[in-house]
Order: C-alpha cells, then structure tokens, then sequence
C-alpha cells in the first residue's frame, strides 16, 4: 500500500488560508482514498489528532513549518523512508526528498514583488528563503498543484517550461461558513453602536492586502456618512500602525475599528452584517474572504486582477485596486442600492456553493494517484 505524507504544520493556533486548504487536505483525503496510508506531519500547537481514520499515522514535528529544517535537512527531522510521495502545501519544497514530490503554489509574490509581502529589513531574509523554497519545487517538484488559474498563469509566465507539470485545484469554502443571526452585543464589543452599518475588510496586514486603500476609498465614499463605519479584522503587527495614523490623518479614529483574529462565530456575524467585503487585493493566490463572505450572503467588492476576479465569478463587483476613486463609487453603489446589494448576496451564495472542499481534495488526489502509478 502506498503511503502519502501531507505536510500539515500550517494547521495551528493562528489561522491561515494556507491552514485551511491544508486542513481540507487532511479531513478529506484519508476518506476519500481507503485504499492509500497517509502519514500527517503535525504542528506541536495542535493539540488533537487531524484524523481518526485508521489509514493515517501522525508524527509531530517541532520545527516551523517555514524554518530552515524544513527548508534544507527535513528529512533528517522526520523520517520519510517508507513514503512514496510527499506533498508539501505551501510553496516550499524541502531539500533532501528521493520520494515523488507534489507542491502547492499559492502565489509568487515573493518572486515576483516581494515587497508586497513584506517591505522591510526582515523581508529581504524572508525573500531569499522563499525563492530558494519555491524555486526548488519548481525544478524538483514532479507535479505543482496550483489554487488558482491565475496562479498557473504566473508561474508560466515566470517558468513556461514546467507548464506541463502544473495543475489547477480551485480552492473551496467550509460549509461552516453561512448567514447567521446577528447579536448586537457582538457588534458592541468591536466598538460599533447599535444599529450602525459597517464595511468589513478581513486578512493578514500584508502590502499586497491594499488596506491602505481600503481606508482611502471608504473616506471618500462615506466620510460624511456617520451611519457606516469600517471593520478590519487582521492578523496585526507592527506595520499595522500605520494604518492606525492613516485614520487619524483622515479623522475616522471613531469610524474604523482594528481587531485582532476574532473567534469563528463573531467572524460569521461580521460576515452576514457587513453591507459589503471590501478586498482590494493588489493580488491573491485565491482570496479566502472572498469564498467565505459569499458563502455567508455578503456583497463583495474586490480587485479585477490576479485570481479574484476567478473566485466570485459574477457575484462581485470588480474594481481597479489602484483607483481610490473607482473602489469608492463600488461602495457607496452597494451601500446606497438595495436592488444591486441583493443580488450580490444571492449570486455570491450560489458561487460559494461551486467552490467544494471536497472536490478540491479530489483533485489532488487525482495527481497522486497519477504519479503514483
């Protein structure tokens, strides 16, 4: 019997696109697949067992996930001898593997524009570990699974000589995320009074994210409109104060409310109260927030470029993410027209419903199963 090993590290205390398409991987592969042995490599931070199926083993590894043991000597952290392929979900591939290899690419910013990703000192470590990373899958890898086709069109753009072993596997949403009854003492707790309408943006504080605009555009449509406020729910850290003295710049102190990660059930309350998603992404490997507010009846607003306009299909209204001006007309045209809000709400629900987590493990395990044999 052939044995997998899934690499499953990012699934951990901070939550993460990558952890989630990782955790689709492992809820859904094993059942999928009776007749194949998984081996799941577990980050010490998850407590509980990824799987109870009996055809999965796991291993816990200390090292990080992006550290450099994966990076140049796994192998020698973990042991591998008895695996027949190995899927390494985000981007980087580990040195040292003899077994068939598969590696998820999200995205190559970091090729391509790193500074999106990270514009200081410490990014210019991060970029080097990264481009050593991806690099590395595109040359080893025998397959690289891609989230989006936008995503394989980069690559091929960058690599047009590995276009034959790239494969697309949309990315889903869980059937957890739904419209759900609103509690005011959520809202309250989060700053906003009662009954006041909000914008949401939701995603890590990263360049690329555009929540520098996000701010710029939501003064321009509603700096006179008291009654809408902003909701940004990050995965905050130091650069994120910048953001805090462009809202005093633009005296919204009082109207935009910065969170931290949220729990899972205020998150569905942001989603099914918000009058739109905001997401002017300079670019995306798939765009979590997207999926996840169109599965919970939220109008979306986001960038015409990268993979988003592939992610909501007809559902959002599309915008240039460099044209303040042009995000701000998109808001105030959902905040101001029922008719046009509604039927966001009603086409994103019926998009989320095609992005299945389930087929998205399929298709992994289509190029599995082909490599395989």
């Amino acid at each position: 019997m052939s044995v997998i090993c899934l690499d499953c590290r990012y699934i951990a205390a901070k939550p993460s696109g990558i952890g989630e398409v990782t955790w689709a991987l492992a809820h859904h592969l094993p059942k999928l697949a009776p007749e194949l042995d998984f081996l799941f490599l577990r980050n010490p931070e998850r407590q509980s067992p990824l799987a109870t199926t009996p055809n999965v083993t796991e291993t816990l590894v200390q090292s990080p996930a992006n550290g450099p043991a994966t990076l140049w000597w796994l192998p020698k952290v973990v042991d591998l001898a008895n695996v027949d392929l190995f899927h390494a979900p985000f981007n980087i591939l580990p040195a040292g593997l003899t077994m068939k290899t598969v590696t998820t690419i999200h995205d190559i910013m970091w090729l391509t524009n790193p500074r999106w990703c990270n514009p200081n000192l410490y990014g210019h470590i991060e970029r080097r570990f990264y481009a050593t990373g991806i690099k590395r899958a595109f040359d080893h890898s025998n397959a690289i699974a891609t989230v989006s086709s936008a995503t394989k069109r980069a690559i091929v753009d960058q690599r047009p000589d590995i276009a034959r072993k790239i494969k697309v596997t949309l990315s889903g949403v869980s059937a957890e995320f739904r419209k759900v009854e609103i509690r005011e003492e959520t809202l309250s707790s989060i700053g906003l009074k009662h009954g006041q309408k909000f914008i949401l943006t939701a995603g890590q504080f990263a360049p690329y994210k555009n929540h520098e605009g996000s701010i710029r555009a939501f003064s321009k449509a509603f700096a006179s409109r008291e009654d809408i406020d902003l909701v940004m729910v990050q995965r905050r850290n130091a650069g994120a104060n910048e953001l805090v003295s462009l809202t005093k710049q633009l005296n919204l102190s009082e109207r935009v409310h910065f969170t931290d990660t949220v729990s899972f059930a205020t998150l569905l309350q942001l989603y099914s109260g918000a009058l739109a998603l905001l997401h002017p992404s300079f670019c995306e490997g798939f765009g979590n927030p997207l999926a996840e507010a169109m599965a919970c009846g939220c109008p979306v607003i986001t960038s015409n470029q990268s993979a988003m306009p592939e992610v909501v299909g007809n559902a959002a209204l599309l915008v240039n993410p460099n044209d303040t001006d042009e995000i701000a007309g998109a808001l105030t045209k959902v905040a101001e027209d029922e008719i046009i809000a509604a039927r966001m709400s009603e086409r994103g629900l019926e998009r989320a419903k095609e992005l299945c987590w389930e087929r998205f493990a399929r298709a992994n395990l289509d190029i599995y199963r082909e490599l395989l044999a």
